[in-house]
């Protein structure tokens, strides 16, 4: 048992006492947490879908350095651990992210690969420096200084590549910020923004989406159509994956994300690749080689098309070269909002991922056992040659 301590000696006080300053209280902080590696249960769509493995026979983003301006990134997620290079936090709370949008954001595009450890998902380009530009902490802010002021601190500290997977009005501040970051040859990447069902046909253009010299991207569904809730009133460039996206969050995984915010950073992943690959050309070369490889405008609010990793990264293109002119767009004011709608349910996503998978091989059986029977009972059962291995993806 603890004795019990001494009585103080009396402090003799001054006539006039000194009221010290409280300190204030620190911000409330409840992380998500995310489901285990083990409730992915098939490869993530856009994996399949981009398969940027095959870039990375050329690089996986060695030496580029890709601001996220967003909610915070969870540091010490597993495949984040000792990418994060620096932190700004614009809302003066916590670099940490207490909402999980960033580090949503941050997995797509510099998850480390760990499909060694049984971890489905990878990051478009694993070997990427991360800078944690902080300007919000929630959904939205009514602060429009703080994007800007996280844009510029991205661009002072090295900076290669800038993920704003957010819609902001267009202001003063941001169109400067915008303006310092072309001329500092840093390239941004923005989400074309979302649009609820209710607002559909009153949307109005998404900024910094919409400003000339960003590239601007809508997101669409696993067939490739543009999602029916992307932003088709912005200046659009391509599309990429934004629907039943999984990422990390916490210190795990979450499924069944949908919005432009996935897509920008399939993109910005992309955009690292390319300046890693090729440092020589220019913040608007880079996204000329990225519009020149996309795989097709599909129709309103797709721009170029679905964005080419491998084509991007190896199509031999002059330096030069330039894509067809996109059109122009309106301004519009309002409040900074993280570009994604309302999330779905999680768990019921994770199940329709594995009987989609199931699904998948089910089909895949049926086309096999149709192809191979009639040819084995024309060889009369007789085994044939076997074919040469094919390379292991790795």
């Amino acid at each position: 048992m603890f004795a019990p301590a001494a009585a103080a000696a009396p402090v003799e006080r001054a006539a006039a006492s000194v009221q010290r300053p409280v300190a204030p209280l620190a911000p409330q902080c409840n992380k998500p947490v995310g489901h285990p590696a083990s409730d992915i249960t098939v490869e993530p769509w856009p994996q399949q879908r981009l398969d940027f493995e095959q870039a990375w026979q050329a690089t996986r983003g060695k030496g580029v350095t890709v601001a996220v301006v967003d909610s915070g990134i969870e540091a010490n997620h597993p495949q984040l651990k000792g990418k994060v290079a620096k932190s700004h936090d614009a809302t003066k709370t916590t670099a940490g992210d207490c909402f999980g949008h960033g580090t949503q954001v941050a997995g797509i595009i510099a998850a480390t690969d760990m499909r060694r450890q049984n971890v489905p998902f990878v990051g478009v380009a694993p070997q990427v420096k991360l800078l944690n530009a902080k300007f919000t902490t929630g959904e939205s802010t009514n602060d429009n200084t703080l994007l800007p002021k996280a844009i510029d601190w991205a661009v002072d500290n090295g900076a290669d590549v800038v993920n704003v997977s957010a819609r902001a009005p267009d202001t003063t501040a941001l169109r400067a910020a915008v303006e310092k970051a072309k001329r500092e040859d840093v390239l941004i990447v923005a989400a074309a923004g979302n649009v609820a069902q209710d607002q559909r046909g009153k949307e109005s253009a998404a900024y910094p989406a919409s400003y000339e010299g960003v590239l601007s991207v809508a997101a669409v569904d696993e067939a490739g159509t543009i999602a029916d809730f992307s932003n088709i009133k912005s200046r659009i460039d391509v599309s990429a994956p934004g629907q039943n996206i999984i990422s990390t969050v916490g210190d795990g995984y979450i499924g069944g994300l949908q919005g432009t915010s996935y897509g920008a950073p399939y993109a910005a992943g992309v955009a690292a690749l390319v300046r890693a690959r090729h440092p020589n050309l220019n913040h608007q070369q880079v996204i000329n080689r990225i519009l020149i490889t996309a795989e097709g405008g599909n129709g309103t609010g797709s721009g170029h098309g679905m964005i080419s990793p491998m084509q991007a990264v190896t199509a031999v293109i002059p330096p030069n070269a330039k894509p067809s002119a996109q059109q122009a767009v309106n301004s519009a004011r309002g409040t900074v909002d993280i570009a994604r709608p309302a999330p779905v349910d999680h768990r019921s996503r994770t199940i329709g991922l594995a009987v989609a998978g199931g699904a998948l091989v089910l089909g895949l059986l049926v086309a096999f056992a149709g192809a191979v029977i009639p040819l084995g009972r024309k060889r009369g059962w007789k085994p044939g040659r076997a074919a040469a291995p094919s390379g292991d993806r790795g």
